[in-house]
């Protein structure tokens, strides 16, 4: 066992729920991040009694969930109407999570361009400050992921957001593979950070395409990446998520390995 608080990406596992919880807890994970299952698990739709259900088979497992995945489009967009509907789904995402007794929300909001005046703009600010709102009263944060833009973009525009609980989900992958800074980015956004995913990736892809690497095997520098969490009094789970690859399980596993190292 490491220091480091670890959990897996539900959907990374590609297995179904019962699976993935097993498997799981065999490798030793603390927690999961928790996700829609195609045809088992809608994460918009879970009643009261599928909640209590599944914390209880978290609970048989000795897992928790470290935080439920929201990722529906993001609020970049032109249309007062579709920002709208994401609002209110997402407050039904925000309701499942306090169900589930989690209190993060991890999402994408969109790209953050340079010029703030942007039209867009102004509607996922004005979308977040309602989501971020709402969740003051349930006591649920939305984590926006990083990534489509340098960190100290994304703490600038934050910083127009004045509701406490829109905050980050870092992912230093996401930045790497962009060429951004991702270690300067944790202390950008350090009043911002309360979960990340131990992801790993390259600027330049490998011979079959592919940015996203197994953990370890990318241009993020761990050792680092998690000194400089560390530095800011990160204490949350390092959530392992693989999108990419043929032997996802096998790929946590090692991922587990060697979070485990540091």
């Amino acid at each position: 066992m490491g220091r480091l608080k670890t959990g897996a990406f539900l959907s990374s596992f590609k297995l179904d729920f019962a699976s993935a919880l097993r498997k799981a807890s065999d490798i030793g994970l603390d927690g999961l991040q928790f996700s829609s299952i195609e045809n088992e698990i809608d994460i918009e739709s879970i009643s009261d009694g599928q909640a209590r259900e599944i914390i209880d088979k978290f609970a048989d497992h000795g897992l928790v969930i470290s935080a439920v995945c929201g990722d529906i489009g993001g609020f970049h967009v032109d249309d007062e109407r579709t920002a709208k509907d994401r609002v209110e789904r997402t407050k039904r995402i925000m309701d499942t999570t306090k169900k589930l007794g989690s209190d993060i929300v991890q999402t994408h909001i969109g790209f953050i361009p340079e010029d703030f005046s942007d039209d867009k703009v102004r509607i996922m600010r004005e979308s977040l400050e309602e989501i971020g709102r709402y969740g003051e009263n349930t006591r649920v944060y939305l984590a926006t992921e990083t990534g489509p833009e340098p960190a100290e973009r994304m703490k600038r525009f934050l910083d127009t957001i004045a509701v406490p609980t829109v905050k980050v989900n870092y992912d230093p992958a996401n930045l790497a593979m962009k060429g951004f800074d991702y270690l300067g980015g944790v202390h950008e956004l350090r009043d911002y950070i309360i979960h990340t995913h131990a992801k790993d990736g390259r600027s330049v892809a490998d011979e079959f395409g592919r940015k996203e690497q197994p953990l370890g095997q990318g241009d993020v520098d761990w050792p680092k990446y998690v000194a400089a969490l560390d530095e800011i009094g990160y204490n949350g789970f390092y959530t392992i998520e693989r999108e990419a690859g043929d032997t996802p399980v096998e790929d946590i596993v090692e991922a587990k390995r060697f979070l485990d190292k540091l």
